[in-house]
């Protein structure tokens, strides 16, 4: 079974920023989607940013411009840069990586954006 390792949230004021990390416990397949979702409190879960194994990136329109998603050197790894956090950015977020025939989840990070 895959796990996916989160770190990096913690609570920060608003217009500062943060970084997220995503570690799969093992190599995925070379065709995949990794991404972050989140979910912030009384909501549903949302998607907030998408990367294929290509490179190609997807944004939500509320986080496009100050989010950035990118891989790591060996492909396996993804980050979440965030810049200029507003509070509405306060939400647990996950990673989540989808192969051909499976779809993993982290178990969450806590991201909290003070005013």
């Amino acid at each position: 079974q895959v796990r996916l390792v989160e770190s990096g949230g913690g609570l920060v004021q608003a217009g500062g920023s943060l970084r997220l990390s995503c570690a799969p416990s093992t190599i995925l397949s070379s065709s995949n989607v990794m991404a972050w979702y989140r979910q912030p409190p009384g909501k549903q879960r949302e998607l907030v940013a998408s990367i294929t194994n290509a490179g190609t990136t997807n944004y939500s329109a509320s986080v496009k411009g100050r989010f950035t998603i990118s891989r790591g050197n060996d492909k396996n790894t993804v980050c979440l840069q965030m810049s200029s956090l507003k509070p509405e950015d306060t939400a647990v977020y996950y990673c989540n990586a989808n192969t051909r025939y499976n779809t993993y989840w982290g178990q969450g990070t806590q991201v909290t954006v003070s005013s």
